[in-house]
C-alpha cells in the first residue's frame, strides 16, 4: 500500500518539497547553547531545532505559569520567542528563568487568559459559517478570518464583533476562496463513494494495527478500502466531527496488517518517530493524495473553524496548500514527527490559502492510540536518524497505508454528477486532473449540486 504516484501538475512542488527535505536536514542542526558562555538576565537565546523549540515552549509555560502568553520559533535565527505578561518587578525571575533555559523574551500585552477570553466572545457572538480564529503569538493577537461567503449582514457581525475587542486583542482579515473539509487525498483511502487520505498508522488500545484520519471522512462511511473498487480493508472504531476535534480511528480488519509508522512522500519515505505539538513559525510538510508533498509555516494554534456540518475546535492553523481529496493526510516535520491530520481551509494549491490541521497529540489521546507499529521495535527506533540523513528516513512502505497505484482511478472519484464516480474515473490521468476541474467546490463524493451548504456557499462533505 505505498503511494506510487504523486500527480503531473503537482510533481514539480513535490520534488521540490523532497529537495527541502533533505536541505533541511542538513541546515538545521541539533540544539547547539550561544558561544558566549553567559548564564542568567544577559545569556543569549540559544540555537534551536524546530522540534526542540516546541519541547522548549512546552516547560517554559509550566515554568512560567500565568506570566506565560504563548511562544514562536523564529526559523531565521532559529530561536525560540517567548512572550510573557506581568513581569513588573518581576518577583519570579520569570525573565530570567526564561531565558537561561534559552529562550528570547518578549513582553506583551495580552495574556493567554484574555486572548481565551476573546476567543468566548468571537464563538458567542461570531460563530458563522465561513469563518476561523486562532491565536498568533507572533502579533499576541487572535487572527479573524472570514471567507469569500461571508458578506452582508455576516460581515457586519464579525467585524463588529471583532471591532468590539480592541485592535489589540484581534485583527480581522477576508479569504478569497471558501472553508471546506478536504475530503474526496499520504496514500488514498476509500468509502461510501467519499476519497480521504491516510494520515498516520497506529496501534489502537487493544493492541491491534490501526491508522488515524479525518473524523468527517470517518462519520461519511463505517468500512475503507484501500482500492476504489476493493473490498474494505479497515473500519472505523471512533470518529469525532464536528465539535471538540476533527480526526477518526480506523482498525484494520486483519490484525496481522503491517502498518509501518513512515509517511511515503513519493520518491522516499519518512520515518516517523513520536507525535509532537505544533509551533508557530515551524516548517512543516503536508502529504495528500491529491496534490502530493507541499510545505508552509504554522502560523496558528488552537483555531476555531465554522464549516457548514458545524464548528471545529483546537485545530492548527497553518498556509500549506491542499485540495479535494487531502482530507485526514499527514502533516509531520522533516526530521520525523507527527503534527497532524488534514482537516480542510480554504483556496488551493495554485493560489494558496488557508488549511486546517487536527493536531495528532489530542487524536492519539482521545482515542486511546500509540503512534506507529508497536511490535516493530527497534526498527520504529531507526527513526532517530529519519529525516535528518541523507535519505530523509529509511523505508520501503509508508505509514500511509492505503495504495495509489488505483488511486488514479478516482482521485477526484465523487467530484461529478454521479456520487462516487467522476466522469474521469478509470481513466489514466483521472486521478491527475479532475481535481482542478471538478476538486475546487468538492469535498466528497456527492455531487456539487447536492453537496453544496447553502447560503453558506461552502461544500459539505457527506
Amino acid at each position: 500500500m505505498s503511494h506510487k504516484r504523486i500527480p503531473k501538475r503537482k510533481a514539480a512542488f513535490a520534488v521540490g518539497g523532497v529537495a527541502a527535505l533533505g536541505a533541511a536536514a542538513l541546515l538545521i542542526p541539533y540544539a547547539n547553547a550561544s558561544q558566549d558562555g553567559d548564564t542568567g538576565a544577559t545569556a543569549a537565546p540559544t540555537t534551536l531545532k524546530a522540534s526542540d523549540a516546541s519541547d522548549l515552549a512546552a516547560q517554559l509555560a509550566d515554568l512560567l505559569g500565568d506570566a506565560f502568553a504563548g511562544s514562536y520559533y523564529d526559523s531565521d535565527q532559529q530561536q525560540l520567542v517567548v512572550n510573557v505578561v506581568n513581569v513588573s518587578g518581576d518577583d519570579n525571575n520569570v525573565i530570567i528563568q526564561a531565558k537561561k533555559a534559552g529562550a528570547k523574551v518578549r513582553e506583551v500585552e495580552n495574556s493567554t487568559a484574555e486572548l481565551e477570553s476573546a476567543a468566548q466572545t468571537l464563538k458567542a457572538e461570531a460563530t458563522i459559517a465561513g469563518t476561523s480564529w486562532a491565536v498568533d503569538p507572533r502579533t499576541n493577537r487572535i487572527l479573524v478570518t472570514a471567507d469569500s461567503t461571508v458578506t452582508g449582514g455576516k460581515w457586519d457581525q464579525l467585524e463588529t464583533t471583532v471591532q468590539s475587542l480592541g485592535a489589540d486583542t484581534a485583527t480581522i482579515k477576508k479569504s478569497a476562496g471558501t472553508f471546506k473539509t478536504f475530503a474526496s487525498g499520504g496514500d488514498a483511502i476509500f468509502g461510501g463513494g467519499a476519497r480521504c487520505s491516510l494520515g498516520f498508522n497506529v496501534t489502537a488500545g487493544d493492541g491491534t494495527p490501526a491508522f488515524l484520519t479525518a473524523g468527517h471522512c470517518g462519520v461519511a462511511a463505517e468500512q475503507w478500502s484501500d482500492d476504489e473498487a476493493g473490498e474494505p480493508i479497515a473500519t472505523v472504531d471512533q470518529a469525532v466531527f464536528p465539535g471538540d476535534g476533527d480526526f477518526a480511528l480506523v482498525k484494520y480488519d486483519d490484525p496481522a496488517t503491517v502498518a509501518p509508522s513512515e509517511v511515503d512522500i513519493g520518491e522516499q519515505t519518512v520515518q516517523i518517530t513520536e507525535a509532537a505539538e505544533a509551533t508557530v513559525g515551524a516548517e512543516v510538510f503536508r502529504m495528500g493524495s491529491t496534490t502530493g508533498l507541499a510545505n508552509g509555516q504554522v502560523l496558528g494554534l488552537d483555531a476555531t473553524v465554522n464549516y457548514p456540518e458545524g464548528t471545529v475546535t483546537g485545530l492548527i492553523q497553518t498556509d500549506v496548500c491542499a485540495e479535494p481529496g487531502d482530507s485526514g493526510g499527514s502533516l509531520f516535520t522533516q526530521d520525523g514527527l507527527a503534527i497532524g491530520l488534514t482537516s480542510g481551509g480554504s483556496g488551493d494549491c495554485t493560489v494558496g490559502g488557508e488549511t486546517f490541521f487536527q493536531p495528532v497529540t489530542t487524536a492519539l489521546e482521545a482515542v486511546g492510540a500509540t503512534l506507529g507499529d508497536a511490535a516493530a521495535g527497534d526498527d520504529a527506533g531507526a527513526g532517530d536518524e529519519a529525516g535528518a540523513g541523507e535519505e530523509a528516513g529509511a523505508g520501503d512502505e509508508a505509514g500511509a497505508g492505503a495504495g495509489e497505484e488505483e488511486a488514479g482511478a478516482g482521485e477526484e472519484a465523487g467530484a461529478g454528477e454521479e456520487a462516487g464516480a467522476g466522469d474521469e474515473a478509470g481513466g489514466e490521468d483521472a486521478g491527475q486532473e479532475t481535481g482542478e476541474e471538478a476538486g475546487q467546490e468538492t469535498g466528497y463524493g456527492a455531487g456539487d449540486e447536492e453537496a453544496g451548504a447553502g447560503d453558506s456557499g461552502l461544500t459539505e462533505t457527506h
